[in-house]
């Protein structure tokens, strides 16, 4: 096991509950609003950043990431749509197997074409079983990838889909209600999940306060991720930190 997901799993282990920052770089803006996000960061104890999204429509994406990594000192890992989305500018990938759809392509098709140029890059791998999650309206990530997401009230289709997920020998799950998503993961399908697997479990979109993100991490979730509504409005980040500290300490 290496560094990052060494990491994740000691963590869990110390009961340490994470916060990671997904930075889309078609819509960070200009350098200095990526820079204010950065710092915003590091004050609010972020502890992973991820870069990437369903769909790029800028050349942003390699020089997003030579801005993080000459600032940043927190660890950098690509969160790729495609097999396009693949720099040695970063320290790790997730490795997202589309397991809640039955397009192949995001099953295995993109990871074919990717996997030489991942192997160069010297990236560190994590194999990750990826399920979007029906949060209220239709996201880029379900529109992009051609795939129904699980519906928000059927926890036993997630927890039996991450059930098959680790027995395929998937390393770490993530619930995902995509980018501007009207609502969060119900906290009933995170602790079917949970129940399932002691596997880290991640958990995005939706979440926008203190109270949805304290919810998620009780319920099981290890890490929250967070993207549109930080850029929105960078206070929330403060909120979200605040939320990961008291579940420490209410754990």
């Amino acid at each position: 096991m290496k560094g990052i997901e060494s990491q994740i799993h000691r963590m869990q282990l110390e009961q340490h509950k994470g916060l990671a920052l997904l930075i889309d770089p078609d819509k960070c803006g200009d350098q200095v609003a990526l820079l204010q996000l950065l710092k915003a960061a590091s004050e609010c104890a972020v502890d992973l950043l991820f870069v990437g999204g369903s769909l790029l429509s800028t050349d942003r994406f390699e020089d997003t990431l030579r801005i993080i990594k000459s600032t940043s000192n927190l660890p950098v890992v690509l969160f790729p749509g495609s097999a396009q989305q693949v720099s040695a500018h970063a320290d790790a990938l997730l490795l997202l197997s589309l397991i809640s759809g039955r397009n192949a392509d995001l099953l295995i098709g993109q990871h074919v074409q990717a996997a030489p140029r991942i192997r160069a890059s010297g990236l560190e791998v994590l194999p990750t079983g990826y399920l979007l999650i029906d949060c209220g309206n239709a996201t880029t990530a379900s529109y992009i990838s051609q795939t129904m997401p699980i519906p928000h009230h059927k926890a036993e289709i997630a927890s039996t889909t991450v059930m098959a997920g680790e027995m395929l020998g998937l390393r770490l799950f993530y619930l995902d209600g995509g980018s501007g998503a009207l609502q969060p993961v119900h906290s009933e399908m995170i602790q079917s999940v949970r129940k399932i697997t002691s596997l880290p479990l991640i958990v995005g979109g939706g979440i926008r306060n203190y109270d949805q993100a304290h919810t998620a991490y009780k319920a099981g979730a290890d890490i929250i991720v967070v993207g549109t509504a930080v850029e929105d409005n960078l206070d929330i980040l403060f909120d979200l930190s605040k939320a990961k500290k008291d579940a420490i300490f209410t754990a």
